[in-house]
C-alpha cells in the first residue's frame, strides 16, 4: 500500500467521520448532560465499540450480514431500542436533580462507557462497512493482513480523535450552561435528537 492511498483512505474516513451519526449525537449528548468529565469512558466506549466492529467484519460476521435480512434487522432494532431508551432517560433528565452526585463516578463512567460501547459495536451498519469500505483501499499486490491492520489502526485512531473532539465541544458548551432551566432544555434537546436517531437507525436497510 502506498503512502498516497493510505492519504486518501484517511482523507475518506475522515470526512465519513466528521458527518454525525448515532454515536456522535450520543456522545455529545452525554457529554453536554456529565461535562467534561464524561470525555474519557464516553471515547473509550467508541473507540472499543469500534475495534469490536471491525473485528467482527473480519471474522467474517459482515458479510453474514450482507446477506442475512434476520440477523442485520435483530441488530438493527437492539440498537435503535437502546438509543430511544436513552433518549427517554436523557429527556427526563432533570438538570437540579443531584442524582448523579450521590453515584460513585466510577459507576457514572460505566454506564456512560456501556452506552456507546453498545451503540456502536451493534451497530450493523457499522460492520457492513467495514467489510465494503476498507478493503477498497488494500492493493492487490501487497500484504493484505498487513494493510488491513494498518488502515484498522488508522481508522481507530481517527474515530478516537473525532468522538474526543466532538465531546470536549459539547462539554464545554455544558460548563457555560449555569442555568438549570437551560440545562433542561439542552437535555431534552439531546434526548430529542438521539430518539430521533433510534428512529432513524430503525429504518436503515442493508442496502442504504
Amino acid at each position: 500500500m502506498s503512502f498516497e492511498i493510505w492519504l486518501a483512505f484517511v482523507a475518506a474516513a475522515t470526512i465519513i467521520l466528521v458527518i454525525p451519526g448515532p454515536t456522535i449525537i450520543l456522545v455529545i449528548s452525554q457529554a453536554i448532560a456529565h461535562g467534561r468529565r464524561a470525555t474519557i469512558p464516553l471515547v473509550t466506549g467508541v473507540t472499543l465499540g469500534d475495534f469490536s466492529a471491525m473485528t467482527a467484519s473480519l471474522l467474517g460476521l459482515g458479510a453474514v450480514l450482507t446477506l442475512s435480512a434476520a440477523l442485520f434487522s435483530i441488530l438493527k432494532w437492539i440498537g435503535a431500542f437502546y438509543l430511544v431508551y436513552l433518549g427517554i432517560k436523557m429527556w427526563r433528565m432533570n438538570s437540579d436533580s443531584r442524582q448523579e452526585t450521590f453515584l460513585p463516578a466510577q459507576a457514572t463512567n460505566r454506564r456512560l462507557f456501556r452506552s456507546t460501547y453498545i451503540v456502536t459495536a451493534l451497530n450493523p451498519k457499522g460492520i457492513v462497512f467495514f467489510v465494503a469500505f476498507v478493503p477498497q483501499f488494500v492493493t492487490p499486490n501487497g500484504h493484505a493482513v498487513s494493510q488491513l491492520f494498518i488502515l484498522g489502526i488508522t481508522f481507530l485512531f481517527l474515530a478516537t480523535v473525532n468522538a474526543t473532539l466532538y465531546a470536549i465541544f459539547a462539554g464545554q458548551i455544558r460548563e457555560k450552561l449555569q442555568k438549570s432551566e437551560i440545562r433542561s432544555w439542552f437535555h431534552r434537546c439531546g434526548g430529542t435528537a438521539l430518539i430521533a436517531a433510534g428512529i432513524l437507525t430503525a429504518t436503515v436497510n442493508r442496502s442504504s
